[in-house]
């Protein structure tokens, strides 16, 4: 099953989406989480305007001491037992779990990412899972990764032609006009928006959108 086949079941059932899809961030008196996804527009000392993916212009106010992380193409063969990686997945036809997007987390952020299972902002009825690496096996189905987190286990089938990356160090000049950028940022209540960490595209590499 092709990654463009996935997303088109995922928009097809959004009448049928589990509960679990639906459920809304966790309530956070300072805001809400927001994913924001696009392009840069343009960077004015710690206001970053990015055009997202349904056109509108936004306008995130980044924080003092924010950073850039950029990313860097790799494949399912450098991901290795007790690696921590973070998957975004959506369930097929088949009933598996099957790969949108993976992200694999170097040493040094280990100590800054839960791992935790949730719904996706990235595609509705999705689910984001950071675990640690169990195993990475070849079944009849295709690739298999199994992955360990603090609830539990979940087993991901990786398609070819899922985008797998890992962050690598980056700085405010990746955050260039056109530039593809994903930040999570918190919604204030008066609409606002802060974030203190911005993922960019780096040497033509993007970060999954």
């Amino acid at each position: 099953m092709r990654i463009l086949n996935l997303l088109a079941a995922a928009l097809l059932g959004l009448s049928a989406a589990p509960a679990l899809a639906q459920t809304p961030p966790a309530q956070n008196p300072e805001g809400t989480p927001m994913a924001v996804r696009g392009t840069v527009e343009k960077l004015d000392g710690q206001s970053l305007s990015v055009k997202a993916k349904d056109g509108a212009v936004l306008t995130v106010t980044l924080a003092p001491n924010f950073t850039v992380a950029g990313v860097a193409k790799r494949s399912l063969g450098d991901i290795k037992q007790c690696d921590y990686v973070g998957a975004t997945s959506i369930k097929g036809t088949d009933g598996k779990l099957h790969a949108i997007e993976m992200h694999i987390f170097p040493e040094a952020m280990r100590a800054t990412v839960q791992d935790v299972q949730r719904p996706s902002s990235l595609v509705q009825g999705g689910l984001m899972t950071n675990s640690y690496v169990v195993e990475v096996s070849a079944t009849p189905q295709g690739q298999v990764l199994k992955g360990k987190y603090k609830d539990g286990e979940i087993e991901t089938l990786v398609e070819p032609d899922a985008p797998i990356v890992i962050y690598v160090p980056g700085d405010p000049s990746l955050l260039k006009p056109g530039a593809a950028v994903v930040v999570f940022a918190l919604k204030k209540p008066d609409g606002s928006l802060t974030a203190g960490r911005v993922t960019a595209e780096k040497d033509g590499v993007k970060p999954p959108m």
